[in-house]
């Protein structure tokens, strides 16, 4: 891939990324450092996504910049009760949270319980309605069989989910091409203006192309904006950030 074909592709994905800092021993320092790198030379990441207990620091440090505020609920693992789940919701939107990434209960999917799956939607939608954006995570690297990826995207949709997402970064195998196509056509199926999140393994520029032709192809190449569409890492921005000023980034690490 050419340079300018590299600029191009960053230029159009550096406004998608969620710039996330999901690790166990993230602090008030890491996120100090997280928003400092979210408001790049060549203008703003989409959003950050931290854990909850550190939406109020984020918070006073994005004040002024128009970035939003992501957190996780029912995270990792997805087997919290409907009411902590909306208690930790309620408390990350009164903290300051602008969007609410949810765990869906993907175990108890598979075992074939798809009403728990929109209990636990349609109550988090209740909760952030007309305060957060929604953006349920599917973890399709679990869920692994393509007509339960598909269950589970058209189960989200309908319980309200305003993004679909593929994944927490947490299990083995988190975003793929195989798992983001069956999503996006998904979201052309149900003609419902709902968002598409990748999250986990994209590292480099050629990653967040690869994501973006798939969108294009599928919904158009005017739909992917950050309204409709994000990145979940936290190690592309470098790449994206050297293929803008024709540098060579550093090794990508972590989500």
């Amino acid at each position: 891939m050419s340079a300018e074909q590299r600029k191009a592709i960053a230029q159009r994905a550096l406004g998608l990324v969620d710039l996330t800092d999901l690790n166990d021993d993230s602090n008030e320092a890491a996120i100090d450092e997280l928003c400092a790198r979210a408001q790049t030379q060549f203008g703003p990441v989409a959003a950050i996504c931290i854990w909850p207990r550190l939406i109020a620091h984020a918070k006073q440090q994005l004040v002024g910049t128009g970035i939003p505020i992501a957190t996780v609920v029912n995270f990792p693992g997805g087997a919290d009760s409907v009411a902590q789940v909306t208690a930790d919701t309620l408390q990350a939107v009164a903290d300051g949270a602008d969007e609410i990434d949810l765990v869906i209960p993907y175990g108890a999917l598979l075992a074939g319980d798809t009403d728990a799956v929109v209990a636990m939607v349609k109550a988090i939608r209740d909760a952030t309605s007309g305060k957060a954006l929604l953006k349920t995570i599917l973890e399709t690297g679990e869920l692994k069989d393509a007509k339960l990826i598909r269950q589970a995207s058209d189960l989200a949709m309908d319980a309200g989910a305003d993004f679909i997402k593929t994944s927490t970064g947490k299990v083995a195998v988190n975003a793929t091409l195989e798992s983001a196509e069956i999503m996006l056509q998904a979201i052309a199926d149900s003609g419902k203006p709902v968002g598409f999140k990748p999250a986990g393994g994209i590292k480099t520029t050629e990653d967040c192309g690869a994501y973006l032709d798939l969108a294009d192809r599928i919904l158009g190449p005017d739909w992917a904006t950050s309204k409709t569409f994000r990145f979940g890492a936290s190690s592309v921005l470098g790449d994206l950030l050297a293929a803008l000023d024709g540098t060579t980034a550093a090794p990508s690490k972590g989500y």
